[in-house]
């Protein structure tokens, strides 16, 4: 199982940057894929992810509005979009997934897979 992430970089708050992760090894259309991050000295914490269908979408409320996940399954990748980034969405960005197994899983937790993380940095 792979998760190859690119992407991240500097931009001044209020810019735009794009995420995209490739997952290898999963079975895609029965995969959670999403975003987590981790700033300096702070927890590791859950930033977005997305089911099979565009519609079963999940955000952080720090970042609903701003950011949007998205995936091709066809691809099997996932992306994220952030727009109107903050100072405060200075992290690393994890890419991670985990195999849907029953219509009751969390979104946001436990996930199996990670990939290398990606750095992100904001300037005010």
């Amino acid at each position: 199982v792979q998760l190859q992430a690119c992407g991240g970089g500097l931009v001044q708050a209020g810019g735009s940057l794009s995420l995209s992760c490739v997952v290898s090894g999963r079975i895609f259309s029965s995969y959670l894929a999403g975003w987590f991050r981790q700033a300096p000295g702070k927890e590791r914490e859950f930033v977005a992810s997305a089911g099979y269908r565009t519609s079963t979408t999940n955000y952080a409320d720090s970042v609903k509005g701003r950011f949007t996940i998205s995936r091709d399954n066809a691809k099997n990748t996932v992306y994220l979009q952030m727009n109107s980034l903050k100072p405060e969405d200075s992290a690393v960005y994890f890419c991670a997934g985990k195999r849907i197994r029953s219509i009751i899983y969390s979104p946001t937790e436990d996930m199996e897979d990670w990939g290398k993380g990606t750095q992100v940095t904001v300037s005010s």
